[in-house]
């Protein structure tokens, strides 16, 4: 297994509670698949660099350290482009030093 870390941002107006249901949704999508999900920070709502679809200033930024394997990534990376809650998103495998 391969270390990764992934970043995403959801829409500024999902709920709380919905927020953590697809924080869990992505998180149960790794551990389904072999995962270890090392550590999860939510960390709120924070302006955008840029915006998006002319409209869109704020999202709801969440970052995620997992283990796994190069097949989980690839279905993780394929649910969350059909996902309209989330705005961005970025896998990155992480270096071991």
């Amino acid at each position: 297994m391969r270390n990764y870390e992934v970043m995403y941002i959801i829409r500024p107006e999902v709920e709380q509670e919905a927020v953590q249901a697809i924080v869990d949704k992505y998180n149960g999508i790794i551990e389904n698949g072999g995962g270890e999900v090392t550590k999860t920070d939510i960390i709120g709502k924070r302006r955008l660099a840029y915006e998006i679809e002319k409209r869109i200033r704020e999202g709801i930024y969440v970052l995620v350290d997992f283990s796994a394997t190069p097949e989980v990534v690839n279905e993780m990376d394929r649910v969350m482009k059909i996902q309209d809650e989330i705005l961005r998103f970025m896998v990155v495998k992480k270096e071991v030093a």
